[in-house]
């Protein structure tokens, strides 16, 4: 999880206070040093985690004063959520990138913070989602700065421009950035070298830059291993050039992260993308609200839901809840569930959006196995005719061990992982199929009258969910808050601010394959 021992502590904290059964002053005052403590082993600037305790501690004598009655428990839980959220969130709004004309975006930060990686993966982003993007490699200071620069905007399939004997930055910032003009792209994105505060040429040499190609937003990015020495850095490149937006780095790690998170208040700029990992998918859209409370152990129903709907198109999701309505789960459906499963990202982050769900719980590695066997079902899937995914009459893979050896011969795998896998599939549909007997498939019944039928819908949710799988996920009334929560959060998946970035997402849709063509419906 990002930020795992911050969000461990943080969370086992608010159980630890609600957990109590008289909520007094000595256990606010218990809570809020947990709290605090929690923060500054995470590095968050001690003046910053004083001012939250302050703050939270007048709001709630306020709060108490004028009101009585208050559910102490669930005023404190929202203040915490509420001033860690503020912490997050500027005065300054972010840079509004637009469709259509030239955007110059230049990278600035500390030595071996990992700009030129994040700047292919910010291409990458608004490449899916049809920006024409480019990218300019004005590091002339580190060896390898343009080789780096020239294999990762080949992999990700971005046009790129550097130079190999040119020593001066601003030329060739300003010539990559006008040659790009020219051909009308619609973000050019600026890789400079890596500086710090005491290198005072370095910082004359950005300012050069900055004035050369005028970018429309520099970003700032920033690693979450530097601990309290962020906040300096941060004020010192924010009184050199105007920081438009920051970017935290390598929070997949055991970085504390903290001090990386105090640098919104240095610079008075929004996080707008946090680096969850080498590769250039591991780039998450940043959210203050969301991330707080996934950090705290309350799930992100909205981002959960966008996730789903990213990855699902909405035009398919009443064909396959109609099918599961009638307890039809077929291999190709399951097939197509795994597909979705992998454009979702990490496995980690979407427990951690369930709310009730602690992520400690489950194996060290288990999402990189867990992503390996679906890749191994999906293998063998391809394997299999057309009415056998279909589970056709007679085709029944089960009943028939020719078509297992030929299966696993075909996938190059063991006829025991064919067996796995239908035995799999056979747990997933016997599910669904008692699932669609008891109506919560359906808009109609129980679940359309979910908030007033909540313990006959938990009894059937119980009757009919794998207990291990329940356990997995919370609980029965886990899943029941967890299912009410999403149907609220039923948000559209299509871009609805396609010109914010803040608010963009990648386009959905089922990935290419070898199955595609096998796929379509007859």
């Amino acid at each position: 999880m990002v930020l795992g021992s911050l969000g461990s502590k943080l969370t086992q904290s608010l159980q630890k206070f609600n957990s109590r059964t008289v909520i007094d002053d000595e256990a606010i005052d218990g809570y809020l040093k947990e709290l605090a403590t929690a923060l500054l082993e995470a590095d968050v600037n001690v003046r910053f985690v004083s001012g939250l305790r302050s703050r939270i501690r007048d709001k709630m004598r306020l709060e108490e004063a004028l009101a009585s009655g208050t559910n102490r428990r669930k005023y404190i839980q929202r203040l915490v959520v509420e001033e860690l959220t503020q912490l997050l969130t500027p005065t300054r709004a972010p840079v509004k990138m637009t469709k259509g004309r030239a955007m110059v975006a230049m990278f600035v930060g500390l030595q071996g913070s990992g700009k030129t990686t994040t700047c292919t993966k910010y291409a990458s982003f608004y490449q899916r989602k049809g920006w024409k993007v480019a990218l300019v490699c004005a590091d002339t200071f580190r060896a390898g700065a343009f080789d780096q620069l020239k294999q990762n905007a080949t992999k990700v399939r971005i046009p790129f421009y550097g130079s190999y004997t040119e020593t001066d930055p601003v030329a060739v910032a300003l010539e990559g950035v006008n040659a790009f003009r020219l051909e009308k792209y619609d973000l050019i994105i600026v890789d400079t070298s890596g500086r710090h505060k005491q290198e005072v040429a370095l910082f004359e040499e950005m300012q050069q830059v900055e004035e050369a190609i005028k970018p429309d937003n520099i970003i700032f990015v920033m690693d979450s291993h530097i601990g309290q020495a962020c906040y300096d850095q941060a004020k010192a490149f924010a009184d050199a050039v105007k920081i438009g937006s920051v970017i935290v780095t390598k929070l997949d790690g055991h970085a504390k992260g903290g001090g990386a998170l105090s640098a919104v208040a240095a610079t008075d700029s929004p996080i707008i993308f946090i680096g969850t990992g080498e590769h250039f998918d591991e780039f998450e859209l940043f959210n203050a609200q969301s991330f707080v409370s996934r950090l705290c152990g309350l799930g992100d129903i909205s981002g959960l839901v966008s996730k789903i709907n990213e990855a699902m198109p909405l035009d398919k999701q009443p064909e396959l809840l109609d099918r599961m309505a009638q307890g039809c789960f077929t291999l190709r459906d399951m097939y197509e569930q795994l597909q979705y499963v992998t454009k979702m990202g990490s496995l980690q982050t979407l427990m951690s959006m369930i709310p009730g769900v602690n992520t400690e719980m489950f194996p060290q590695g288990y999402e990189k196995t867990g992503i390996q066997r679906i890749k191994r079902f999906m293998i063998m899937m391809d394997s299999m005719t057309d009415d056998e995914l279909d589970c056709k009459k007679g085709t029944a893979l089960d009943k028939d061990l020719r078509r297992i050896f030929r299966v696993a011969k075909g996938s190059g795998t063991n006829p025991y992982a064919v067996v796995e896998l239908l035995h799999e599939h056979r747990r997933f549909e016997t599910m669904v199929v008692k699932m669609g007997k008891a109506g919560l498939m359906k808009d109609t019944g129980d679940m359309a009258n979910l908030n007033r039928n909540p313990k006959q819908v938990l009894a059937k949710l119980q009757n009919c969910m794998d207990p291990v799988m329940l356990q997995q996920m919370g609980g029965a009334q886990n899943m029941l808050n967890l299912m009410k929560g999403m149907d609220a959060a039923n948000v559209p998946s299509e871009d609805e601010g396609a010109e914010e970035a803040e608010e963009g997402a990648p386009e959905g849709g089922a990935p290419k394959g070898k199955l595609r063509k096998k796929r379509s419906k007859k």
